[in-house]
């Protein structure tokens, strides 16, 4: 897990003290609201619909007990009692008030944690696999790499001001759960034919306004040289990414432009000055430092068999249909991988009240090994559990609320907050999102479905990713009322895919039945096992488009 070193300390400190008097300015009227802007956007600070919003960076998604407690105390003392993980691995309080946010910044920093560059136009949150160092078949760990980029990318002087907001994801399995063609930058962990260990680097995924794939720009970077190769992106994309124009400043638009060969062509050279230079390598006690932070818990030596485990299982019905959906299979014997769902039927998407906190953080201490997980789908996991534990830990979760077994499938829905809260939304997400789940509520239904993701955004700014959706919604106005655009196709993984738009948008008293239209017609179409995805690259969207429109 990562950890303050004394500079952490100290900056982390000396920016809560500077932001404490930046608000005692604004509240006095010596800085007008235009002014604080860029201030309090530099501290994760929104002015949403009807508050601030305080935005918490957790660094690839790892939080301790200590550090969970301490954010269900601010969902308590200072907002209204829950608060919401996001797709970048963070957490939002959406109701604090101004005057106190320094408070909680101090509190924040008791416990190693801040909001510093969860926004502006400068490297945000570097977000990784929440399987991370639990997961079989996994390179390396890559919270390992996402620990170096943080460090190097922080109050960074030369990428402080960007044209635009950036985003690094880091995968370091064949199986894609950190999306990163979708990313500024997305570093997959790889090796070569000789078995060393590689960065392979994708430039300029991502979603909103114009959404595109990133493209492979380097190829089994050498550790040493990776912070060397990062800085030559960035630095190509300093001089020539645009600042007239914030719709066109993202790197994806450059990348466009230029051209995939002349963007490879640009990075190399700066990379090649940067490695003349030398001062960007990667020394190995460093690596080793860092990669220290991230040693294997002292797991027990157990056997893969459990008796208990297994006459639970076989007790209780819908303790095994939990196990079959929520937990994955752990790297060491004995030990399983549980995800809790933030997505209980007709509930919030990625809300957890502080209770639910508390509760969790209790259980990490006492059987996960201190440690708790925040997935981009808007989840939490508890990445190593014993086996013989778990009835254990899903009976508690069940006393928290907290044990929907509907993981991977079409309830668990990634939505953002929508016209409920942002000023930038043109329609609502949570009630649409609400619906849905009631209309597909039953357990029965949705295992018959099977796989299936659904994501939702209140905008064209995509922070529902929906996109990527298997079926994605989005938001649009149309002459004052709020109507919802469908796509279909789109994932985020290895086999990374936009969605397409089926036609005409949905009104909101129509949209939950064109889903439902869009899900049986699949359902008509599958064959044996397929599940979705793999019945939409079969047939297309022909089928879906006729029974949607006639």
């Amino acid at each position: 897990m990562y950890r303050y070193d004394e500079f952490d300390h100290q900056m982390v400190q000396a920016r809560v003290d500077q932001f404490r008097e930046q608000v005692e300015r604004r509240l006095s009227g010596a800085l007008t609201e235009d002014a604080f802007k860029p201030l309090r956007l530099m501290n994760g600070v929104y002015l949403q619909l009807h508050a601030y919003m305080l935005r918490i960076a957790i660094p690839y998604g790892t939080v301790s007990s200590r550090q969970m407690r301490k954010l269900a105390h601010i969902a308590r003392e200072y907002d209204r009692g829950y608060g919401h993980f996001t797709t970048r691995q963070n957490i939002q309080f959406n109701w604090p008030e101004l005057v106190r946010i320094p408070d909680i910044l101090q509190e924040l920093a008791d416990v190693e944690m801040h909001a510093i560059q969860t926004s502006g136009n400068c490297i945000r949150n570097v977000t990784a696999d929440q399987y991370a160092g639990a997961i079989v078949d996994e390179i390396e760990d890559p919270r390992i790499l996402s620990e170096i980029i943080r460090q190097w990318s922080t109050f960074h002087p030369e990428f402080s001001f960007l044209p635009r907001k950036f985003k690094i994801a880091v995968s370091a399995h064949e199986q894609d759960r950190a999306a990163i063609r979708f990313h500024d930058i997305g570093i997959s962990i790889e090796r070569d034919p000789a078995g060393a260990i590689g960065y392979t680097v994708y430039v300029g995924g991502g979603l909103g306004r114009t959404p595109f794939i990133g493209k492979c720009i380097g190829t089994l970077i050498a550790p040493r040289d990776i912070l060397a190769y990062l800085e030559a992106v960035m630095r190509v994309y300093n001089r020539f990414g645009r600042r007239d124009n914030s719709y066109k400043a993202r790197i994806k638009i450059l990348v466009h432009e230029i051209g995939e060969e002349a963007m490879r062509q640009e990075v190399e050279a700066e990379f090649a000055k940067n490695k003349s230079r030398g001062h960007l390598a990667l020394p190995e006690a460093e690596q080793a430092r860092i990669t220290a932070y991230f040693a294997d818990p002292e797991f027990e030596d157990l056997a893969e068999d459990c008796a208990t485990f297994d006459d639970a299982r076989r007790d209780n019905a819908d303790f095994d249909h939990w196990v079959r959906q929520n937990t994955v299979p752990h790297k060491q014997s004995g030990y399983v991988i549980v995800n809790v769902s933030l997505k209980p039927i007709g509930g919030v998407p990625g809300d957890a009240t502080d209770v639910q906190m508390d509760g969790l953080a209790d259980i990490a201490e006492a059987y996960a090994l201190d440690e708790i997980r925040v997935t981009h789908e808007q989840n939490l996991v508890l990445p190593h559990v014993r086996k013989q534990d778990l009835y254990t830990v899903y009976q508690k979760l069940c006393d928290l609320d907290l044990a929907t077994s509907n993981l991977g499938l079409i309830t668990d829905q990634i939505a953002c907050p929508g016209l409920d809260y942002c000023n930038l939304a043109n329609a609502r997400s949570i009630p649409i999102a609400q619906q849905v789940s009631e209309r597909f509520a039953s357990r029965e239904r949705q295992d018959a479905i099977g796989k299936l993701s659904i994501k939702i955004s209140g905008c064209i700014n995509a922070c529902g990713h929906h996109h990527i959706g298997n079926i994605g919604i989005l938001g649009v106005d149309k002459k004052g009322t709020e109507n919802y655009q469908l796509t279909l196709g789109g994932r985020p993984d290895e086999q990374a895919a936009i969605g397409e738009i089926t036609g005409p948008a949905f009104t909101e008293d129509t949209v939950v039945d064109a889903i439902e239209t869009i899900v049986d017609t699949y359902l008509d179409l599958k064959i044996d096992q397929e599940n979705f995805i793999d019945t939409y690259r079969r047939v297309g969207m022909a089928p879906f488009k006729e029974r949607l429109y006639g």
